[in-house]
């Protein structure tokens, strides 16, 4: 049985904290489903505000101390990542925005992302696209095309003929992400690109 990563980022500040409870979801519905495929699933979750102090400090020092460089070698070795945000100013929280600055450009590159946000008002919910989305495009990450964002009346709400209830949204983009990621396979499966040495294409050139 082939074991898959998940890691989810949470960018809450309280605790508990919606934020929190929406990566929790997101990231159970996607491990119901790879179980349901005959995955074996280690999860884990990243808190940022208990790194808060390091990510500051890696800015000023320019090197992260060693358990922060462990927090960012879990995102980006993971299988599929889980981020979700508490909206600030109509964005992302600075929080959030300063983890993900501090992850190689190319260190995510085709990985699975599954995108989340909450706030107070549902007039927030672009966040989503206009933000978070540019944010994992340009880390090139495989964005899941559906993400969730969850206001505070979506709590507890069922929906209705015209709306999908959050644990609904939950649910198909939970299984979005764990579609993509078994689709990928584990991520040290993949074969690098042989490196060949110069003098071995300078042979071969001469054999033509």
């Amino acid at each position: 049985m082939q074991t898959l990563k998940l890691v989810a980022v949470s960018a809450g500040l309280s605790s508990p904290s919606s934020t929190r409870l929406l990566a929790d979801r997101l990231t159970e519905a996607a491990r119901e489903r790879l179980t349901e495929q005959e995955y074996a699933v280690e999860v884990q979750v990243v808190e940022l505000r208990d790194h808060a102090v390091d990510i500051a400090k890696n800015f000023v020092t320019g090197f992260p101390s060693a358990e922060l460089q462990h927090t960012i070698d879990a995102v980006t070795g993971a299988d599929g990542v889980i981020a979700v945000t508490p909206v600030f100013t109509a964005s992302y929280s600075g929080l959030f925005k300063s983890f993900f600055d501090l992850i190689d450009p190319d260190a995510l590159t085709g990985t699975p992302v599954l995108l989340g946000a909450t706030g107070g008002t549902a007039r927030h919910s672009l966040v989503l696209d206009h933000a978070l989305r540019p944010l994992f495009s340009y880390l090139r990450a495989l964005v899941v095309p559906t993400a969730v964002y969850a206001a505070s009346e979506d709590w507890g709400s069922g929906g209705d003929e015209y709306t999908d209830g959050l644990p609904s949204r939950i649910t198909r983009a939970g299984h979005d992400l764990a579609d993509l990621v078994a689709a990928r396979g584990p991520a040290g499966d993949a074969d690098d690109d042989e490196v060949v040495p110069f003098e071995r294409q300078l042979a071969d050139l001469r054999l033509d």
